[in-house]
């Protein structure tokens, strides 16, 4: 099954099940939009309502995310491009929810930032409330799987001593998030494809085969002393290829249209506008 968080026709935030290029709606959407739980994925198992093509509303992000926690340097060939040793434990830092933004909206940079970049990723989202987790809880804490585009100020995030990454990674419009959540009907979380093409180039290609640390590892992980919350976002790390590791960088320009795909939901897609 697929979620999404749309406006309809009338201009009102609503809930459907999307099923190749047909929306059908499920139900009037609160604030924080599809937060996967086993109620919210009964209604849209339920979706009843009336049917609209996929072009003709607009998609709004899945959800509006409590937190979302970010997890770098997970993939080992993200790891050897960036010439660093691989961790011995996730490395965790934090996106802002207020970068959020929604499938076909534009990832903005600001005018300071010089090397804005690309990140696609897996993003688990947790359904429901989850502490100290081992890896059979953290599989049911999983309430679903969609795509994040981790977009990244290099300049922001590399400028300091201690390579703060928060600040970064957290500008207006840089966490792309969608275009859907999945339910986890026969996904096999260990070997998921994550790809990135930036202008049709492809630029980022892998299977969360190549994690450091898998996803259920990531939760027990965090849950060691954080409670994870429906609607929490996990976003699970980047492959190689990323543009700053390339020679030359190759960093995002006015007019990129970037797009990361994940396996089992789709294809999120953000055009780039550099601010004026």
């Amino acid at each position: 099954m697929k979620a999404v968080h749309f406006l309809s026709p009338d201009g009102k935030p609503r809930l459907g099940a999307l099923d190749d290029s047909a929306i059908r709606d499920a139900g009037p959407a609160g604030p924080d939009g599809f937060v996967p739980s086993a109620a919210n994925w009964a209604a849209i198992e339920g979706a009843s309502g009336a049917e609209h093509a996929l072009g003709d509303v607009r998609l709004l992000p899945p959800l509006r995310p409590p937190r979302i926690a970010a997890i770098g340097l997970n993939y080992r060939s993200h790891a050897e491009e960036s010439e660093l040793d691989v961790p011995d434990v996730p490395v965790v830092f934090a996106k802002w929810s207020s970068a959020v933004v929604a499938h076909e909206e534009e990832i903005v940079v600001p005018r300071e930032e010089t090397r804005p970049d690309f990140e696609g990723e897996l993003a688990v989202v947790i359904g429901r409330r989850t502490y100290r987790a081992d890896r059979d809880s953290a599989l049911g804490a999983i309430g679903g799987i969609t795509a994040i585009n981790d977009v990244s100020g290099r300049r922001a995030q590399l400028e300091t001593p201690l390579r703060q990454f928060t600040l970064g990674k957290s500008f207006d419009t840089f966490a792309p998030l969608g275009p859907c959540i999945a339910s986890l009907d026969g996904i096999d979380l260990a070997d998921i494809r994550v790809s990135t093409t930036v202008s049709g180039e492809l630029m980022q290609d892998a299977s969360t085969a190549d994690l450091i640390f898998p996803v259920l590892d990531l939760i027990v992980y965090l849950s060691a002393g954080m409670t994870l919350e429906p609607g929490d976002v996990i976003a699970t790390g980047t492959p190689g290829g990323v543009g700053d590791s390339r020679r030359p960088p190759r960093y995002l320009r006015e007019g990129d249209v970037v797009e990361v795909t994940v396996e089992g939901v789709g294809t999120l897609r953000n055009r780039v506008r550099l601010e004026s």
